[in-house]
């Protein structure tokens, strides 16, 4: 363990909302294997007893009660503007920790290009195979689509060691996220018009601009049980999916935007047009109400985008698969990210 980084320079904080089960479940494993290590659980206003639970049960973890349920963006903004700590460590309250879990992250932040990192994110369900949210690792492909080492759209791989080599990535997972406080902050944080759902790839793709760098270290790793909000069948999940992404790319997209932006919404039609011959009403209309509101927002999210690309001089884009991801899943039948081209990676 480096001396330069320890458990007492880092705040993990776990954001929790009606998730009392995930409280008693997961807590455990947090305070055995994070000695030295404040805990603060982030409450979004929630309406079951789980401020209770925890004044009860766990006295010695720091509790901050949020106002209202602003989602996870405006949720973690708000906490953390309350905690003074070197590095926050953001903790989905559905996810078990390991021995050994933090460390590894400390020691990868020793460079100070780097903003953030992320362990290797486990299924609780089936912990032989990676986890949906983060896996081994982020990444994005010529259309911003995001797919991460060890999963592609609804493919998950087993885990064999085969991602077990830090490397520099796209985005890390909002999941299980170290950031350096300075730098969560020098971007003004979440933005909170994303509500949940990819403001932490927007944040890493914004601190990325900059210049920064996000890794993922997978000796550490640690078992995610995935939609414990919101399952991954959600029309609101898709909805927050379609429309997050499209608010990205108007932000950060380095470029001509409207040619982008455009050729994004005709994909999100053919997307649209599959689930409408599956009979998926529900999520055929959760893309078109996304879209009204990328129309609807379109003004603001200009007026960000503007402020962004002024400082985007220094832009990082490691990460960036300069291939099309959704031909390689849907035509050609990648489903791995190891068989993708390599050559193609930024």
């Amino acid at each position: 363990m480096s001396e330069l980084n320890n458990a007492s320079d880092a705040a993990v904080v776990i954001l929790n909302w009606n998730g009392k089960r995930y409280l008693e479940k997961f807590l455990p494993s947090v305070l055995k294997y994070t000695p030295g290590t404040r805990i603060i659980v982030a409450d979004n206003a929630s309406t079951d007893d789980s401020i209770s639970f925890l004044k009860l049960e766990y006295p010695t973890i720091e509790i901050i009660e949020n106002e209202t349920n602003g989602g996870f963006a405006k949720g973690y903004n708000e906490a953390l503007k309350k905690v003074n700590s070197k590095y926050y460590v953001l903790l989905n309250s559905d996810i078990e920790v390991t021995e050994n879990w933090l460390d590894p992250l400390l020691e990868i932040m020793i460079d100070k290009t780097i903003a953030g990192c992320q362990p290797k994110i486990l299924s609780y369900q089936n912990k032989a195979y990676l986890e949906h949210a983060g896996a081994a690792g982020g990444f994005i492909d010529i259309n911003y689509f995001p797919f991460c080492r060890g999963r592609i759209f609804e493919t998950v791989e087993k885990d064999e060691g085969q991602f077990d080599f830090p490397v520099e990535v796209f985005w890390a997972t909002g999941a299980c996220l170290l950031i350096r406080s300075e730098s969560f902050h020098s971007v003004g944080g979440f933005d909170e018009d994303f509500f949940a759902h990819m403001e932490e790839i927007d944040l890493c793709w914004r601190l990325k601009l900059g210049g920064y760098k996000f890794m993922v270290a997978p000796t550490s790793s640690v078992f995610h049980v995935g939609g414990g909000t919101l399952p991954y069948s959600s029309s609101r999940k898709t909805y927050l999916n379609f429309r997050n992404s499209l608010f990205m790319v108007i932000k950060n997209h380095n470029g001509w935007l409207f040619p982008k932006l455009v050729w994004r919404l005709c994909i999100d039609g053919i997307g649209g047009f599959r689930f409408l011959i599956r009979g998926e009403i529900d999520q055929l209309l959760a893309v078109l109400k996304a879209h009204a509101s990328v129309y609807k927002n379109l003004g603001k999210f200009l007026k960000k985008r503007r402020v962004i690309q002024r400082n985007s001089s220094q832009a990082n884009l490691t990460g960036l698969f300069k291939g099309n991801i959704l031909w390689n899943y849907y035509i050609k039948k990648v489903k791995s990210y190891v068989h993708l081209n390599q050559r193609l990676f930024k």
